[in-house]
């Protein structure tokens, strides 16, 4: 089976990743407690895909949540779907990176990166035949855009013959007001273009776009924005996981 391992990096990474896991678990039949609850063999015939199969048939999420402040992985832990996930596969800091890319980068992200790469590790020795790495982070804030490069660099490193495809989300001035963005979009942009075979560019603005033109919402919330994001994911990744005959693996 050709095998996938997602891993979410920072506070928006993360919560767009949980979104998207959550849509998948859903199509896919798998209930909150792991459990295969589907009606169709076409849900599990590659289910293997994202997920391993643990003790007794429970499925677990091939995905690693890594951040250097506690806070967003709390969330998701304490979540309706946060008992899915594998708990070793939490890596998480204690004081941020301020949406300072160089700390993300070179300070905190690099003390920690260790740890992050024996958990990606260890996800890569369970499977049979690994295709690549999905990573999810935005290009804005100091994790996200300094530890995720970081995560990238060290990736190709180790594992310089697989595909390593990333949803980086992009800032714009209309929806935050961070000054030091662009810089850290620059400095991870400039990154990306060496390290990443493939890149899916989600752009906040044109996500509030979306919801202001065509679904008529006059404040949406970030919880919004990463619904967008979710079925967007889900709907790219559906040849990779589900049986088909067009764009079967990432390399495709």
């Amino acid at each position: 089976m050709r095998e996938i391992v997602y891993i979410m990096v920072g506070q928006c990474g993360n919560q767009m990743g949980a979104k998207f896991w959550e849509v998948i678990a859903d199509e896919h039949g798998i209930s909150v407690d792991g459990y295969y609850r589907g009606d169709s063999d076409l849900q599990i015939e590659r289910i293997h895909v994202y997920f391993t199969e643990a003790a007794g048939g429970r499925m677990v999420p091939r995905c690693i949540l890594t951040d250097l402040e506690p806070g967003s992985l709390d969330v998701i832990r304490a979540s309706t779907y946060g008992s899915l996930f594998r708990p070793d596969n939490f890596a998480f800091g204690t004081a941020g990176a301020g949406n300072n890319w160089a700390k993300g980068h070179y300070t905190d992200g690099a003390e920690m990166i260790e740890s992050v790469m024996e958990i990606v590790q260890k996800e890569c020795e369970t499977c049979d035949c690994l295709q690549g790495f999905q990573v999810v982070h935005s290009l804005g804030g100091g994790t996200g855009a300094g530890m995720g490069t970081l995560l990238l660099s060290k990736i190709r490193e180790q594992y310089p013959d697989r595909i390593i495809c990333t949803f980086s989300c992009y800032p714009s001035p209309k929806v935050s007001d961070v000054v030091v963005e662009p810089y850290n979009a620059t400095l991870a942009g400039h990154m990306l273009t060496e390290l990443s075979d493939e890149t899916f560019v989600i752009d906040n603005e044109a996500l509030y776009d979306i919801c202001f033109r065509t679904l008529k919402l006059n404040n949406p919330t970030y919880g919004d924005l990463n619904h967008l994001v979710s079925a967007t994911m889900s709907g790219v990744t559906t040849c990779l996981r589900f049986p088909g005959q067009l764009n079967a693996d990432l390399r495709k």
